[in-house]
């Protein structure tokens, strides 16, 4: 079973699949500007919240899921650090996870996946997480693409 080693999340190292968002350091507003891309004329913004049960690592990844036409922003509302796995296109239309990056963001930091990103589910590192979710979506079967994948892979303890 492959296993990835996950690194602390940067702006730099996550460029290729999105962006960053960071809280301020002080009592302040920062405005990201017009991040959450959107592919498809005519779909409305929307806002969600997830609330999931967290792991511990080592833990197992089973699939990739990318939303095509929409970036995807994970804002976490509360003290938690969680694990951000992506992983290129193939060429053909399917993740690439020989090539997977995973990432320990902490609680101060969101994230954007860039349009067409393939990542897996968001993963809390603590008892539980919860996330503000904002993309676009028109409620039907092009929101979003899930694709198992054919060998489960791991991603371990950090350095």
């Amino acid at each position: 079973m492959m296993t990835l080693k996950p690194r602390p999340l940067t702006a730099a190292t996550f460029a290729p699949y999105g962006h960053v968002v960071s809280m301020p350091t002080a009592p302040d507003r920062i405005y990201f500007g017009n991040l959450i891309e959107n592919r498809r004329p005519g779909v409305g913004l929307g806002l969600s919240y997830s609330r999931m049960v967290g792991v511990v690592l080592p833990c197992r990844l089973t699939l990739f899921e990318r939303h095509e036409f929409s970036a995807q922003a994970f804002l976490p509302m509360e003290n938690t650090r969680y694990l951000v796995t992506v992983c290129p296109d193939d060429g053909r239309g399917r993740p690439d996870p020989v090539r997977a990056e995973a990432f320990i963001a902490e609680p101060e930091q969101g994230v954007v996946y860039a349009a067409g990103t393939w990542h897996h589910p968001m993963t809390a590192l603590c008892p539980e997480g919860r996330f503000t979710v904002v993309m676009w979506a028109n409620n039907d079967a092009a929101d979003e693409e899930l694709v198992p994948l054919e060998l489960a892979m791991q991603v371990g303890a950090p350095d």
